[in-house]
């Protein structure tokens, strides 16, 4: 099994324009996320997605690969899209590609480890990660996506608010009744797959949560969720760079 790692980096983020960009215990946040990928030997390649010829220099400058892409991909998986097209143009195909966003500088090698030994079975066709939510603030707040899922570990719902919600419990109590997950956003796709994903039209769930892999789901997609207990540090503020930042120096 051929498996490739893309790294979707855009300049232009509301929150944070230029993130990837940014000095991070002196080096670019994307080389963070380049360097940590491009040490997993089960990945036949890595490569950063990016519209932004200053993000492409910045790769090429740190050793990287990046491929160059449209600038109005709607998400990080029509990016991965048009890499894969791309790559299988010059005679590059790979069996799994595995989506991992541009500011998770301490992405974990087990995390990828794990979502690659899921696709061992046949009839997985997209993998991601849940990590067990252990606080009341953890479990309400809207940034953190929650999924369920069915006895077989595929999911079932992905939403920005609690689920299930508890009937006989008082609120501040579930996440010590029940076994809530946050999801982890990283995904594995078999090219295939893919391929179809990036057809599909917005649907109505996804508009209500903003979240694009409620599209896959209403599509009738199976998304398989394995349990991670690592913890990623995304970084979506400059907030997010500063606490990045205090975790390097504790390290």
């Amino acid at each position: 099994m051929k498996a490739i790692a893309i790294i979707p980096a855009r300049y232009a983020s509301s929150r944070f324009p230029g993130k990837p960009l940014a000095d991070l215990g002196g080096k670019p946040v994307v080389q963070w996320v380049y360097d940590r990928l491009k040490g997993i030997e089960q990945l036949d390649e890595v490569c950063v997605a990016t519209d932004d010829e200053r993000i492409s220099d910045a790769v090429l400058k740190f050793g990287g690969k990046c491929v160059m892409t449209r600038s109005n991909h709607k998400s990080g998986t029509e990016r991965c899209s048009e890499v894969v097209e791309k790559l299988a143009a010059e005679g590059k195909e790979y069996d799994v590609v595995i989506n991992v966003q541009g500011d998770e500088p301490f992405v974990n090698r087990k995390q990828i480890s794990t979502l690659l030994s899921m696709f061992e079975d046949r009839d997985v066709e997209i993998a991601t990660l849940a990590k067990k939510i252990t606080s009341h603030e953890e479990l309400m707040s809207p940034n953190n996506v929650k999924v369920v899922t069915d006895k077989w570990g595929d999911a079932l719902y992905f939403s920005r608010t609690p689920i299930p919600y508890l009937r006989d419990c008082d609120a501040t109590q579930w996440h010590n009744h029940h076994d809530y997950y946050k999801h982890i956003g990283i995904y594995a796709y078999r090219s295939e797959i893919l391929k179809e994903l990036v057809t599909l039209d917005e649907t109505p769930l996804e508009r209500g949560e903003k979240l694009e892999q409620l599209r896959w789901l209403e599509g009738g997609y199976a998304i398989s969720v394995a349990e991670t207990t690592c913890e990623n540090i995304g970084i979506d503020t400059p907030e997010d760079l500063q606490k990045a930042q205090e975790y390097l120096k504790r390290r």
